[in-house]
């Protein structure tokens, strides 16, 4: 058991905190207090091993008189047991069968689906709420970004898009066959190092051509000799890319 424990403390490490080391060595936690007229949400999906409290501190670099009225959200995933880590259980969306992870790795597609439906369900308590759907952001570093592009397609409504950083594509082709032509109109920002050993690069070029067969428009950003983390330079374009597209509300 040690010595498996050994093994798997690496493959946690890359998937989700790396993350939250970078945020809280530039920032403290704060308590950030939401707006109940919130006009936006941000929903943030966490990585394989890590939690969503310990990404709270992304929300502290939007600083702009926009997120004013957001709502964030930091879920944490249910703890599951991971085939990549020799069965042992963490907190996971889905299982994930190997690192590291290829465009042509096995998918999970049950489990990314089960996923998908806890997902659509906190987006769909907010709407309820009254906020516009075209001002609803689903971001994700990971696993939380391969989560983050499935829960996007899948979601019958357009949203005002989805980011996904160092992620993957968790099923195949035929899943395309449910996206619906409102879900089409979503924008996709994904971000990917081209140093990842992780998710390899070569499992995020795989993503834009596959979202061109759903008929989905994708930005796509390399960023030369990053590894399977996310820098500030990242959150940064992601702040401007979710102020470009919030809806005004009249």
């Amino acid at each position: 058991m040690g010595r498996n424990l050994k093994q798997l403390i690496p493959f946690a490490l890359t998937f989700g905190i790396t993350i939250s080391f970078l945020l809280f060595s530039r920032h403290s936690p704060s308590s950030i207090e939401i707006d109940p007229m919130a006009r936006s949400f941000v929903l943030w999906l966490h990585g394989l091993g890590d939690s969503g409290p310990a990404n709270e501190p992304i929300r502290t670099l939007f600083t702009s008189p926009e997120f004013r009225n957001a709502k964030w959200s930091f879920p944490s995933a249910p703890s599951n047991p991971v085939s990549c880590n020799h069965g042992a259980v963490m907190p996971s969306w889905f299982d994930i069968h190997e690192i590291p992870v290829t465009a042509d790795s096995p998918k999970d597609e049950a489990g990314v689906l089960k996923a998908v439906q806890n997902i659509h369900a906190m987006i769909d308590n907010e709407i309820a709420a009254g906020i516009d759907s075209k001002n609803v952001f689903l971001c994700g570093f990971s696993q939380g970004g391969a989560l983050t592009l499935a829960s996007v397609l899948l979601y019958p409504k357009t949203l005002g898009g989805g980011a996904v950083f160092s992620g993957w594509v968790p099923f195949n082709a035929s899943v395309l066959e449910q996206v619906t032509p409102d879900a089409k109109k979503t924008p996709i920002l994904w971000s990917h190092g081209m140093a990842d050993r992780t998710v390899l690069f070569e499992a995020g070029q795989a993503g834009p051509p596959f979202l061109e067969k759903a008929g989905l428009s994708c930005e796509f950003k390399a960023y030369p000799g990053l590894g399977h983390s996310i820098t500030t330079e990242e959150l940064t374009n992601l702040e401007s890319w979710i102020k470009s597209r919030l809806q005004s509300s009249s």
